[in-house]
C-alpha cells in the first residue's frame, strides 16, 4: 500500500503507516509476548527444555530408521535416552547436594568466626554489617542448589512432553520436506535452528565434561570436600554463557574458605580461574561462536534476556532459545536477512542458505 501525494497519485515505496509507528506497534506487541512468557513461565520453560532435548535427540531416531528399526523402537530408543540422561543427571545432584546439606552445620564454628571477622572489617569501614547470615542455613542451600535437581528430573510435564515429542520425531523429517515446496524459507530456519542447538549442546556438553574432569581432580588434590557434586556443578553450569564459570566457582571457593582458611580459598580461585578461563573464556567461546553463529555479546544478553524470562532454566536454554527467536524472527524473511551478520558479527552469514539445505532437513 503506498501514500499519495497532493495531485491524488500515490507516491511509490512511501508507506501507508509511517515507520515510526510500525516500530512502535512492533515494541509494543513485544512486549505483551515477552510479558505472557513471563507470567506461564512455569509452564513454558519446561516445554521448551523438552523440545531442545528432543532436538537434540531427534538424529537417533533417523539413524535408527535408516537401519531398519522399527518406528515404534527407535522412538522408544530416543525417548528412553532422554529419560536416563534426566534421571542420572537429577539423581547425581540430588545425592550430592543431600551430603552437602549433612556437611554444613559441621561448620557452624568457622562460619561464626569467619562472619565475625567481616563483621569487624565492614564496621571498620562504616557499613552495616547486619544482612550477614549468623548461621549456615542448609534449608536454604537444599533451596537454591535443589531447584535445578527438581527440575531436570521431577517435572511430570517436562516427561511427559519429551514422549510426546519423541512420538513426532519418526514423522517430522518427511513433514518438513512436504512443507518445504509450499515455505521452503520456513523450513530452512527451522533446519538452522535444529543443527545450530545440536552443536553447541555438543560444543557444551564436551567443554563441560573436560572441565568437570580438571576441577574434580584439583579439588580432591586440595582437600576441598564433596569434589564430585562441584565438578558436576561445573558441568552444568557450563552450559550457562559467560558467567558459569563464576557460578561454577563461588560454592567451592565458599567451602575452600571456611574447611582451610584464605590459603585454600585463593588456591581454589586460582587454580578454578586458569583452568576455566582458558577453555571456558578463550578456546569455547570462539568454537561456540563459530558452531552457532551468535557473536559473544548477542551470546551475553541473551544470557540476561532469557535468565529474568524463564529463570534458571533460561539461563541454562538461552543460546538454544536466541537461535530459536533467530529462525522465527530473522532467518524465515528474507527481508530481514540483513541482520545477520549483526548478530553473528560475520558478514560471511550473510548470504542466502543454500537450497540444498532444504533436502536434508531433519536429518
Amino acid at each position: 500500500m503506498t501514500a499519495t501525494v497532493d495531485g491524488g497519485e500515490a507516491a511509490p515505496g512511501t508507506p501507508a503507516v509511517p515507520r515510526a509507528v510500525v516500530l512502535l506497534l512492533g515494541a509494543a506487541g513485544a512486549v505483551v509476548a515477552v510479558g505472557g512468557m513471563r507470567a506461564v513461565a512455569d509452564l513454558l520453560a519446561p516445554v521448551l527444555l523438552a523440545l531442545m532435548l528432543t532436538v537434540t535427540a531427534s538424529p537417533l531416531t533417523g539413524w535408527l530408521r535408516r537401519r531398519g528399526t522399527p518406528s515404534w523402537l527407535a522412538v522408544t530408543a530416543t525417548a528412553s535416552t532422554v529419560y536416563l540422561t534426566l534421571f542420572a543427571l537429577g539423581a547425581a545432584l540430588a545425592a550430592s547436594i543431600a551430603q552437602l546439606v549433612d556437611l554444613l552445620p559441621t561448620y557452624a564454628d568457622q562460619f561464626a568466626a569467619l562472619r565475625a571477622d567481616l563483621a569487624g572489617a565492614l564496621s571498620g569501614l562504616g557499613v552495616d554489617a547486619s544482612a550477614i547470615p549468623d548461621r549456615v542455613d542448609p534449608g536454604r542451600v537444599l533451596a537454591i542448589l535443589g531447584g535445578l535437581g527438581g527440575a531436570l528430573s521431577d517435572s511430570v510435564l517436562l516427561l511427559a512432553v519429551v514422549l510426546f515429542m519423541s512420538l513426532d520425531t519418526a514423522r517430522i523429517p518427511d513433514q518438513l520436506l512436504g512443507a518445504s515446496a509450499q515455505r521452503p524459507e520456513v523450513v530452512r530456519a527451522l533446519r538452522s535452528f535444529a543443527r545450530g542447538t545440536r552443536r553447541y549442546l555438543l560444543v557444551s556438553t564436551v567443554f563441560g565434561l573436560i572441565v568437570a574432569v580438571i576441577d574434580t581432580a584439583l579439588l580432591w588434590a586440595l582437600g576441598v570436600p564433596l569434589p564430585l557434586l562441584w565438578g558436576l556443578l561445573a558441568f552444568v553450569t557450563n552450559y550457562v554463557p559467560n558467567i558459569g564459570f563464576v557460578l561454577g566457582l563461588a560454592p567451592p571457593a565458599l567451602l575452600g574458605l571456611l574447611e582451610g582458611g584464605v590459603r585454600l580459598f585463593l588456591a581454589v580461585v586460582v587454580l578454578y580461574s586458569v583452568v576455566n578461563f582458558v577453555i571456558q573464556s578463550v578456546i569455547q567461546p570462539k568454537i561456540v561462536g563459530d558452531a552457532v553463529g551468535l557473536s559473544a555479546t548477542v551470546s551475553f544478553l541473551s544470557l540476561v534476556f532469557w535468565a529474568w524470562v524463564l529463570g534458571p532454566l533460561g539461563a541454562l536454554l538461552a543460546i538454544p532459545l536466541s537461535l530459536l527467536a533467530k529462525g522465527l524472527l530473522v532467518d524465515i524473511d528474507p527481508a530481514n536477512r540483513w541482520m545477520v551478520p549483526l548478530i553473528s558479527g560475520d558478514s560471511a552469514d550473510s548470504g542466502d542458505p543454500s537450497a540444498s539445505d532444504v533436502g536434508r532437513v531433519g536429518r
